[in-house]
C-alpha cells in the first residue's frame, strides 16, 4: 500500500522534471512531457471533488517541492493535508501498473 490523494504522482512528476533538467535534446523533452502528464491525476482528483484543480495542484506541487512527500489532496476537508494521517491509501500495484503501461515502448 502507498499513500493516495495524488501524492505519489506529484512526487514522481517533480523527480522526473528534475531529472529531465539534467538532460538535453529529445530525451529531456520526453521525460518532461511525461512528468507534466502525471499531474493530470491529482488535477482530475481535485476536479472530481469539486475543488479548484489549478490552485490545488499548484499547492500540492509546492508542498512536495518543500519536502512534504506525504502531502495529498484531502477531498473530505477540501485541502492539502498529510494524507497518511487521514489513512488514505491505495494499492501500490495499481500505480505501478498504470505507470508501467503508460511508459511502455512499442
Amino acid at each position: 500500500m502507498i499513500v493516495g490523494g495524488g501524492a505519489p504522482e506529484i512526487e514522481l512528476s517533480i523527480k522526473l522534471a528534475q531529472y529531465a533538467a539534467t538532460l538535453s535534446g529529445v530525451d529531456s523533452h520526453c521525460i518532461k512531457a511525461f512528468a507534466d502528464a502525471l499531474e493530470i491525476i491529482p488535477f482530475t482528483l481535485a476536479e472530481n471533488a469539486g475543488l479548484p484543480p489549478i490552485n490545488i495542484v499548484t499547492e500540492l506541487r509546492n508542498r512536495h517541492a518543500e519536502g512534504e512527500a506525504m502531502a495529498g489532496i484531502n477531498v473530505k476537508k477540501s485541502c492539502i493535508t498529510n494524507i497518511t494521517e487521514e489513512n488514505v491509501l491505495q494499492p501500490a500495484l495499481v500505480s505501478i501498473s498504470a505507470i508501467t503501461l503508460a511508459s511502455e515502448n512499442r
